[in-house]
């Protein structure tokens, strides 16, 4: 077999193919030469300048794997590989290591002004006084995302005496207590006790903005903010302001909104630290990605296991007619289950009926995935979401059974969140398998689960349809559809929300927050909630 490294991706990674197959190495591409060249191998490794398109991808019929040295995938078409058979692998635990240790070099570049100090004194000035810092022994660090980054930044910040308080609703409380960290309830925890804050968050619409004027005016005045994690993560006029005020003692910024940039408004204040995104930027992590994405490349290659593979079918094809339809509705009640449930520590799925006979773990997978989409540092799939369960201690659970009540197939999913519990159940209706909503918050409906979901409970009495249709409809929101539940017949006795009703509404958009907010202050209103499923 023919492999071709299209980009440096360091010696060790090259070795190690060249133990298996002929490999040629290239990276000086004119436009067009590399989808000429790709039909002759295959396998190909490449970094972050090479683009295999759709169209690219068509000239490479030999190829079978394409490895990415590197944390994303977003310079491969992966659909288009993904049709055409070819495996796309990345390398996404490469740079954890480095980028923790940007972090704490920051952390304690900030808290000991050492780029003001090296600056002053190559300018032959002698400044001791000027220059004088704080200690991290005994001052605690907020940690905002909890995943692989956040974890060695925490060990690593304890190595220093520093007492750590991390959130981050999506990992296990059995893995805080397992390295020692303090778990947070809400971000509102640690802004309050954090003297330094560091951002290990995803970039997702939620995220984006996260730090804003609302958030630094709950944190503890002189916090020092970090952030190697993504730019868009904090806005950078407050945080601006904040530094005006001196609320804000200093930040150490590796990420900005728009990159590269070299003349940021803040570059110029004496407490802010600022590196040209560096975090994954060392000779080990280069190296590390390289031999990682050639382990993907010999796997699949050799008919082993390509466990960092970003599409390959997790549906075995004996079972895709039975099981295929039910992928999308599992992935909307993990998705559903968690948002309500408020965070993911323990995930129970039970598949009921004729789907219970075959091997549901693509099932399970695609709830899991459901409910931790965008609430990781990494891209999640369905090769790697059950080992990011593990490494954050969220428990997964799978039971079944060949007979349901009332329905052909049955798929229940109950998020655990802390000491919070919530169960969704949903089925699939008709020859085009809509997936319907049947249970949440505790009431039965049969309702066509559609993008974007909007529930309310509140007490049942007249009116309450009509107020929540007024307040969409001024917001300019389309109701597509909406049901109202009703407690089982079996469990309606004594239960603590007799009384209540539940309606569940699907729209054409996003429900704006603000809305959602309004009706829930109403009178008669307990609570309220919008999800987007897609």
């Amino acid at each position: 077999m023919r492999v071709l490294v299209a980009e440096d991706i360091g010696r060790s990674g090259v070795d190690l193919l060249r133990e298996h197959f002929d490999v040629e190495v290239r990276t000086d591409w004119a436009d067009g030469e590399l989808a000429d060249a790709l039909g002759d191998y295959d396998g190909v490794l490449i970094r972050s300048a090479s683009k295999l398109t759709a169209d690219v991808l068509e000239h490479a019929e030999r190829l079978r794997v394409i490895g990415r040295a590197g944390v994303g995938v977003d310079n491969v078409d992966v659909p288009a590989a993904t049709k055409l058979g070819i495996i796309v692998a990345n390398a996404p635990q490469s740079n954890v290591v480095t980028a923790a240790e940007h972090t704490m070099a920051l952390l304690l570049a900030l808290a000991r002004n050492i780029p003001q100090a090296h600056a002053s004194l190559t300018a032959g000035r002698w400044e001791r006084k000027r220059f004088s810092g704080v200690e991290l022994f005994d001052k605690t660090l907020g940690i905002l995302g909890f995943g692989r980054i956040g974890q060695l930044v925490a060990q690593r910040a304890m190595g220093f005496g520093m007492h750590v308080v991390a959130y981050d609703p999506y990992v296990g409380a059995e893995r805080y207590r397992e390295l020692a960290i303090e778990r947070a309830e809400s971000s509102d925890e640690v802004y309050a006790a954090a003297d330094f804050l560091t951002l290990h968050l995803p970039k997702t619409p939620e995220t984006e903005g996260w730090l804003d004027a609302a958030a630094l005016a709950k944190c503890k005045p002189g916090v020092r903010v970090l952030n190697v994690a993504r730019g868009p993560l904090i806005v950078d006029d407050d945080l601006r302001a904040a530094l005006d005020s001196g609320h804000v003692a200093g930040a150490a910024l590796d990420v900005f909104r728009s990159e590269p940039i070299t003349d940021h408004p803040l570059f110029a204040y004496p407490n802010v630290i600022v590196t040209p995104h560096l975090g994954a930027s060392t000779a080990e992590a280069t190296d590390r990605a390289g031999l990682q994405a050639a382990e993907q490349v010999v796997a699949a290659l050799t008919g082993g296991s390509v466990t960092s593979a970003v599409n390959v079918p997790a549906i075995a094809a004996e079972d895709l007619e039975v099981l295929g339809p039910f992928v999308p509705l599992c992935r909307r009640l993990g998705r559903l289950g968690a948002a309500l449930a408020g965070g993911v520590d323990r995930l129970e799925v039970e598949l009921l009926g004729r789907i219970g006979e075959r091997d549901t773990r693509p099932l399970a997978t695609a709830a899991l995935l459901g409910a931790l989409r965008g609430h990781t540092e990494e891209e999640i799939n369905t090769v790697n979401a059950p080992a990011i369960a593990e490494e954050r201690g969220i428990d997964v659970l799978e039971t079944r059974r060949s007979s349901a009540r009332d329905f052909a197939d049955l798929v229940r999913v109950t998020v655990v969140g802390g000491s919070h519990a919530e169960r969704v159940v949903g089925t699939i209706v008709g020859r085009r398998h809509r997936p319907h909503l049947l249970e949440a918050w505790g009431q039965r409906f049969n309702l066509q689960l559609e993008d974007h979901v909007a529930l309310f409970r509140y007490r049942d009495v007249p009116g309450m349809l009509g107020r929540i249709g007024t307040a969409f409809g001024e917001a300019g929101v389309n109701i597509d559809a909406a049901a109202v539940g009703h407690l089982p017949d079996d469990r309606e006795r004594g239960r603590d929300d007799a009384g209540l009703a539940v309606m569940v509404v699907t729209t054409d958009a996003p429900v704006p927050e603000p809305v959602v907010d309004a009706i829930v202050a109403g009178e008669g209103f307990e609570a309220g909630r919008a999800v987007a499923l897609a």
